[in-house]
């Protein structure tokens, strides 16, 4: 990594050096409207580039797109993400990154990185539409979903499991068997033994998850044409029965496959899906758990899995607007 530094060092001087040389003789001539608008154009393409050099390898500004991290950070609050924390990511938009031992990711670090389920429109497309974004300070992005809406290419979670951990997820409340010890743990548990923030929340309505669930069985029912089980659901049913969507669907997808064994016991497909989340998620070497901090609306790891750290592109350290809450992030 410092021969990169020392070779972006080398270069910027060489380069600087010379446009001082050519502002000079520039001076000596006539100025006319064409050196004129030279001189700006050259100006605002050096800006550009310096942006877009310290967005890649120091610090890149990030804008929050959904309410996954509330509280502690709101949709379309702007925040400063670390380059640096993890190592260097080589070209905007890079699959991989490279780190060392001495740069790992950090239990309840904030952190950004490349969503496992983005759709790429080819590399020329994602290396340009990042280096626009970065280089207009995130103000412009240029990679949009079919709808129109803003394609979410990087995520904001925080890093709840680590390699070796293995996550649970029962009426969505974490539970953390952390690598060497022998039983599960309640998140709370976890974070007050271990010094760690409150930022993780909860905003559904615990009491309505016998609701759901009677909902997520009558689906399967639904899909597999049986009627044996409905009246005895119907009645927990009618708590959630006026709700568009599960406030909570990955309980849903859970008792649903569940209903499924109860349907068919002898299906090794239905038997399979209940095992995995019987089992939980389990986080191999180099892999980070990531969570976000509104549980109850949040696309994060327990969708998608655990994360490779060579996918992580920083570390949010500073909220910068809006201005009334502008806060250091590394404590939150």
């Amino acid at each position: 990594m410092e021969k990169v530094y020392t070779f972006l060092e080398k270069n910027t001087v060489r380069y600087l050096t010379k446009r001082k040389a050519l502002k000079a003789y520039e001076k000596s001539k006539k100025k006319t409207i064409f050196t004129e608008i030279y001189s700006w154009v050259d100006a605002l393409v050096f800006a550009v580039i310096v942006v877009m050099l310290i967005n890649q390898f120091f610090f890149q500004l990030f804008v929050i797109p959904s309410p996954s991290m509330v509280s502690t950070l709101l949709v379309g609050d702007r925040v400063v993400v670390s380059k640096l924390a993890y190592g260097l990511e080589p070209y905007p938009a890079a699959k991989n990154r490279f780190f060392t031992s001495s740069h790992r990711v950090e239990r309840d670090d904030i952190i950004t990185f490349y969503n496992p389920e983005y759709e790429s429109k080819g590399p020329f497309f994602d290396i340009l539409s990042q280096a626009i974004y970065m280089g207009t300070l995130s103000l412009v992005n240029i990679d949009r979903n079919e709808d129109g809406s803003v394609a979410e290419r990087l995520y904001v979670k925080r890093a709840i499991g680590f390699p070796g951990d293995q996550v649970r997820v029962i009426d969505g409340n974490i539970y953390i068997r952390p690598a060497g010890y022998d039983k599960f743990i309640s998140e709370e548990e976890f974070r007050k033994a271990n010094g760690l923030v409150d930022g993780p929340n909860r905003s559904a309505d615990t009491e309505l998850y016998d609701g759901l669930k009677a909902w997520a069985r009558l689906y399967a029912d639904n899909e597999k044409g049986n009627r044996t089980r409905v009246n005895h659901l119907i009645n927990s049913y009618e708590a959630v029965k006026n709700e568009n969507f599960p406030f909570d669907l990955y309980e849903f997808e859970k008792q649903r496959a569940k209903e499924h064994t109860f349907i068919d016991p002898s299906s090794r497909e239905a038997r399979g899906e209940c095992a995995i989340f019987r089992a939980g998620i389990y986080v191999p070497n180099d892999y980070i758990l990531p969570l976000g901090d509104n549980r109850d609306n949040s696309h994060d790891g327990r969708y998608f899995g655990p994360v490779g750290e060579n996918r992580i592109n920083g570390r949010v350290i500073y909220r910068f607007w809006p201005l009334g809450r502008a806060s250091v992030m590394t404590d939150k």
